[in-house]
């Protein structure tokens, strides 16, 4: 009798693509830490994130002027509920880190990584295995040992907690709502959109824009590069991947921020970026890198049978 075994789904090489998508985007934010080091002590928070993104959205506008046209009604509205989770998001970071050092917000930020497949498990039904579960973990451990170096609960760490919520719900987000299709035109919604919101916060004082030439830069390379490069990536990515998937890779900033922190910033290599980052790496390698079992099937796969929810 002849016996017939069912081999593990392999990655598609869109799923694949992804991935390197994602791990692109994650170190263009983890280059951000380094440019903004002193910025931000010059130009406000606020009026920093309205001017980044309202260059950001106009690049991608003028790149393609027709894609918010292609877009279906629900998926503009789909748009405009993840930019204002983004923008709400950003806001809710800058201002909680106000009262809190950069590594505990950098690792209260990071819990994104367990809200995301909560959300998903809640909101969406979806089903997480074990082997994703350990992978969160993993990613968590490593985010501690990256950025921890003492930890108290107050005001800031309660603000950073709750962008950390809204990031994991962005994630989620665009997850269900995102496609290859509409990946240019729900970027240029999304982008409007949290320009608006972080406008709206900088609006009392006026905006304030740089006054020296490094500024510029800084304000160019994060609206083009970590901005509506990484956006237009990420949505795109997105659409091929689970979103508590996404999430473990994009944990990988944080690790990204270290590196260059000690090729342009002058910073030792300590054990800890070395122990904390090669955690999160064991946690990408679970879900990313590993054989996948019969019952490890994405979240993706699963979303792709649950109707879009939200604004219709």
């Amino acid at each position: 009798m002849e016996v017939t075994t069912t081999a593990p789904p392999r990655r598609t090489a869109s799923a694949r693509l992804a991935t390197l998508g994602l791990l692109g985007v994650t170190a263009a934010w983890g280059s951000t830490f380094f440019l903004l080091k002193d910025v931000v002590e010059r130009v406000p928070v606020s009026d920093f994130l309205a001017v980044r993104f309202a260059l950001a959205a106009v690049a991608v506008w003028l790149i393609a002027p027709r894609a918010v046209a292609a877009l279906t009604p629900a998926e503009r509205r789909y748009g405009v509920v993840l930019g204002v989770v983004y923008g709400v998001a950003q806001l809710l970071q800058t201002i909680g880190l106000q009262y809190t050092s950069a590594s505990v917000s950098g690792f209260v930020t990071g819990m994104y990584v367990v809200f995301t497949p909560l959300l998903g498990a809640v909101l969406l039904r979806a089903r997480i295995g074990p082997v994703v579960w350990a992978a969160v973990a993993l990613a968590t451990l490593g985010l501690g040992v990256l950025s921890l170096q003492g930890f108290a609960i107050g005001g800031g760490e309660a603000l950073t907690l709750a962008s950390a919520l809204l990031y994991g719900a962005h994630i989620v987000g665009l997850g269900v709502w995102s496609s290859a299709r509409s990946a240019i035109g729900l970027t240029v919604v999304q982008l409007l959109t949290i320009t608006v919101v972080c406008g709206a916060a900088a609006a009392p004082g006026g905006v304030v824009l740089p006054q020296t030439g490094g500024d510029w830069f800084a304000l160019v390379y994060m609206a083009l590069v970590a901005g509506a490069l990484a956006l237009v990536v990420q949505t795109w990515a997105q659409a091929h991947l689970a979103a508590t998937r996404a999430a473990i890779i994009m944990t990988m900033e944080p690790v990204w921020a270290g590196l260059f922190a000690v090729l342009l910033g002058g910073e030792r290599l300590g054990p800890r970026v070395v122990l904390g980052g090669g955690l999160v790496l064991a946690a990408m390698y679970l879900v990313e890198l590993g054989p996948r079992a019969l019952d490890e099937q994405d979240v993706a796969e699963e979303i792709g049978s649950v109707p879009h929810v939200g604004p219709v």
